[in-house]
């Protein structure tokens, strides 16, 4: 199948290596808002193009997928260009998923393809997680906690503030609540009893610092909620110690069963990350592939993780996931 990548930045990059390790794959090209003869990928074979070429190559590409910020690329470019293509993109703002989905929805139904939303591992694969366990154990509680690691959608909403060169975003999950949860003891914690958030900004000469870090901590959705650190650096300590992408995190819930309750489990799900793009990236692929399946079986409209059977996420056929896997 012929992919595409919409955007180049981290995510992007991550795309075309994970690409490589997909034997029915073949990277078609790469769709740059910037000028593509300043773009460099990673591999000389590939082909760079402009984006306001891409319907021009409706007939070359399978599926397309986006690599733009949930802030503000994502919520226009998903639905316009699910009109045209089948479409995987990594929305991660969680409160406008249900809006961003109908809207996705509606485009993909009215250019008869398939476009996933929100693939990634949070959401994603934590989803997917969180849904099973409420399955299997109805009478319990979830818990969720991020990091420690740098979360990239909330580092580009950060470089959006005007005054700012760079930055670097990690969500901290606070020790004692995740120590609590795991011992069982189904604590009651709000947002900011969860997670801190910690930032480091390189102001641009002669911005407003105060204003800066004050646009920061009350950005609704993304630090309003939490008790949130800024820290002003030179680009110098930001290239030195901080140009890693890492990440991770657990899904953890909490149940009981038998008479009177008397059983307690926990289900613990676990990712630790050494880069968050190369792997949000191998699940965009591997979604790929079943928007692919899905598509040429004459599916149409947004899908999410849960509407996606297991089987086509795999290169395997089916008679060997049920001999090696199950």
């Amino acid at each position: 199948m012929k992919i595409g990548i919409y955007g180049y930045g981290n995510l992007g990059r991550g795309v075309e290596y994970a690409l490589r390790q997909n034997e029915d794959m073949e990277l078609f090209g790469i769709f740059t808002r910037r000028n593509p003869e300043t773009v460099k990928p990673v591999f000389e074979s590939t082909k760079v193009y402009s984006a306001a070429d891409i319907t021009k190559y409706k007939e070359n590409i399978d599926v397309l997928i986006l690599c733009g910020g949930s802030a503000t690329d994502l919520p226009e470019m998903t639905p316009a260009l699910a009109r045209d293509f089948n479409v995987i993109d990594s929305f991660d703002t969680h409160a406008d998923i249900p809006k961003h989905f109908a809207a996705v929805d509606a485009a993909a139904k009215d250019g008869k393809n398939i476009a996933v939303i929100s693939v990634g591992w949070d959401p994603g694969m934590f989803s997917l997680n969180r849904l099973y366990a409420n399955a299997i154990l109805p009478d319990g509680k979830d818990y969720t906690f991020w990091g420690k690691g740098v979360s990239q959608g909330h580092s580009d909403a950060i470089r959006r503030i005007e005054g700012v060169a760079d930055a670097r975003q990690y969500t901290c999950p606070v020790e004692s609540a995740l120590e609590s949860v795991r011992n069982g003891e189904n604590p009651e914690l709000t947002t900011r009893e969860k997670h801190t958030r910690l930032c480091y900004v390189v102001a641009k000469e002669g911005a407003d610092k105060a204003k800066i870090e004050q646009e920061i901590k009350t950005m609704p959705k993304y630090f309003s909620d939490y008790d949130t650190t800024v820290n002003f650096i030179t680009q110098e300590e930001l290239d030195k110690n901080h140009t890693g992408i890492p990440h991770g995190g657990f899904v953890i819930r909490t149940g009981k069963t038998g008479e009177n309750n008397s059983s307690s489990h926990v289900i613990e799900y676990s990712l630790k990350l050494d880069s968050n793009p190369e792997f949000t990236a191998s699940v965009l692929v591997a979604y790929a592939r079943a928007a692919y399946r899905m598509h040429m079986r004459g599916d149409v409209g947004c899908k999410t993780v849960f509407d996606i059977a297991p089987a086509d996420l795999s290169i395997k056929s089916h008679e060997q996931i049920i001999a090696e896997m199950l």
